[in-house]
């Protein structure tokens, strides 16, 4: 079958596709410079990028349960400081992820952003590693028994060795800021627009994609916590640096089979433009004499690489005046003077997109939560199924099965189901499911108040109230499976949604930054828990009066309970929020580009 390279064009000058039928004759340019598409393109699914994402979420997963423990019990550092170092990694490698997203879209293109932070990700693994095997990094372990560790006698890590740890920590986590917007992003490129079943296989992706990052968090707490615990902690962050080299490997021999798009230049440029040029013409009104139009560059194609014209919408019409066109502007206008009416929409949809990815900080905020405050409540609780004992680390693996289970019916159960009762092709559609996963995270944190309290209650009843490593024989950890179940179906519908819904609405010149978004409100909502609980331990903690904080190291008297509380009428009160925010929400479907000269009377 032939190829077809379609290169976008240079200085608003339209390019015509090049059609070869014979295959042989057409050569793959250097990447990043053509979208290189085939007639026969092999699906995307099972490809080297989402097994990439795999590997760096098992990583990510295993990091964010087992550095708490390995901090507590190898680096003698208390749990509430271990959580908060944990929270602000997780943090760092969301939030960063608007810088891979920058470079991927202005630059570099998806697959060199990839090919780059993947090797600095396996960078940060490998020193993780380091640190865990010699000696010479750790602190001294001899005569550091449990009681010590309650007692706080243990010899306590030196500066440079918590220097050094977390520095591998935070490259691992700056590793991660090329990964996250842009496999998503990446692997979406790889369908053809063009195909009248585009957008149901865009649905499967970003399906098979979160089912791929939920195998690599179920091998995070299934296989990475037993060779842990059967071969030490510098084997189990091993595990995690040899997946991320075999990923990386894998990536870049599938590099022949992947279609590329064209970076667009600089977004954040073209977002200052519009902006200066707005202020610049602030004062100019629609209805001048001087007025010629709304500018834009005549032809099918935008000025800006790798995307297609937009049409002009009503909102923010205050940004209008950078694409108003006037006498005094000639004919090379500088473009921090006078911007296309493409490139104002952009910044439109860049400003109409923030609202829904802010009201998924919540649901990021009550998964950070989870990930750290859980774990201390299993060590309270008998995790033995049966005959067999399951290591506390191992419990937040049954989030990531139900979202496996739930992912694997969705479209045999969920959708016929769904369809039938909103009508609509899917099922939902993005907003709707959107909407009830930050439902549905409502009611797992509502249960998590609920069990806690009975926890603690139980632990003071039964006189564990001063022993909160010890395991309670009569009360099974298997009741904290329900606030896990039901957050697992909340990330099903709420991120998948949220990730589909950034990459459709996006920019065609600024998918990575769109799906950045989501990566940013999952960093923020790490960094919010670590705010939150800081705040919480320094207003309800009195030492001097020996009140201990809602977070105290010692979780039988401490009030987990009030937090969770607490997260859930904050829940209720952002899920207000994206309600009116979704119900103002329009999607760039609707809209509908006429060619031709923009229309301004309406102004």
């Amino acid at each position: 079958m032939g190829t077809r390279e379609i290169q976008s064009p240079e200085n608003g000058v339209e390019t015509p596709t090049v059609l070869d039928g014979n295959s042989d004759s057409i050569h793959r340019k250097k990447l990043g410079i053509y979208f290189i598409e085939s007639d026969d393109m092999r699906t995307a699914f099972g490809r080297g990028y989402t097994g990439n994402e795999m590997a760096e979420r098992m990583a990510y997963f295993g990091l964010s349960v087992n550095m708490v423990a390995f901090m507590f019990y190898v680096m003698h550092r208390p749990f509430s400081s271990s959580s908060n170092v944990v929270n602000n990694f997780l943090g760092i490698s969301q939030a960063s992820s608007v810088l891979g997203g920058f470079l991927a879209d202005a630059y570099l293109g998806r697959y060199w952003t990839i090919a780059i932070f993947t090797t600095i990700y396996l960078t940060g693994l490998t020193g993780i590693t380091l640190c865990a095997t010699m000696s010479i990094f750790v602190p001294n372990q001899d005569n550091c028994d449990q009681l010590s560790l309650l007692l706080g006698n243990c010899e306590p890590a030196k500066q440079w060795q918590m220097v050094y740890l977390y520095a591998v920590l935070y490259v691992t986590a700056f590793g991660a800021a090329g990964i996250r917007p842009c496999v998503s992003s990446f692997g979406a490129d790889q369908f053809d627009e063009s195909r009248p079943d585009y957008k149901s296989l865009l649905d499967r992706f970003f399906n098979f994609f979160y089912l791929s990052v939920t195998i690599g968090a179920i091998l995070a707490f299934t296989a990475v916590v037993y060779i842990q615990i059967k071969h030490g902690w510098g084997a189990a962050f091993g595990s995690l640096a040899a997946a991320m080299g075999i990923s990386n490997m894998v990536f870049f021999i599938g590099t022949p089979l992947y279609r590329h798009r064209l970076p667009g230049g600089s977004p954040l440029t073209r977002v200052a433009q519009v902006l200066v040029a707005a202020f610049r013409k602030r004062n100019n009104s629609f209805s001048s004499g001087e007025l010629i139009g709304l500018y834009e560059v005549p032809g099918k194609q935008s000025a800006i690489r790798g995307s297609g014209k937009i049409a002009h919408t009503d909102d923010f019409r205050c940004l209008d005046k950078a694409a108003l066109q006037l006498k005094e502007d000639g004919p090379n206008p500088s473009p921090w003077r006078l911007c296309t009416v493409t490139q104002v929409e952009e910044v439109k949809i860049l400003l109409k997109l923030i609202a829904i990815p802010a009201c998924t900080i919540m649901l990021n905020v009550i998964l950070t939560e989870f990930l750290t405050l859980s774990v201390q409540q299993a060590y309270t609780l008998n995790t033995h199924m049966g005959h067999l004992k399951l290591p506390v680390t191992c419990m937040p693996v049954f989030p990531g099965l139900s979202i496996f289970l739930i992912l694997s019916l969705y479209y045999s159960t969920f959708v016929p189901i769904s369809r039938r009762i909103t009508g609509h092709p899917h099922g939902a559609s993005q907003l709707q499911r959107i909407g009830i996963g930050l439902l549905v995270s409502i009611l797992s944190v509502a249960w998590a108040g609920i069990f806690e309290r009975y926890r603690r209650n139980y632990a003071i009843k039964h006189e564990y109230d001063a022993n909160f490593l010890i395991p309670m024989p009569n009360l099974s950890a298997y009741w904290l499976l329900i606030q896990y179940c039901l957050i697992g179906i909340a990330e099903v519908f709420c991120v998948v949604g949220l990730l589909e819904f950034l990459y459709e609405e996006a920019p065609d010149a600024m998918k990575s930054i769109g799906s950045a978004y989501a990566a940013i409100a999952g960093g923020l909502g790490c960094f919010v828990a670590s705010i939150l609980n800081s705040i919480i331990k320094s207003v309800t903690g009195n030492p001097g009066k020996g009140q201990p904080s809602w977070l105290s190291q010692n979780i039988n008297t401490g009030r987990f309970d009030y937090l969770y509380w607490l997260l859930t009428v904050l829940s209720l009160i952002n899920f207000l929020a994206f309600l009116y925010s979704a119900h103002r929400y329009k999607y760039r479907a609707n809209h509908n580009f006429e060619m031709g000269k923009q229309d301004v009377n309406n102004k």
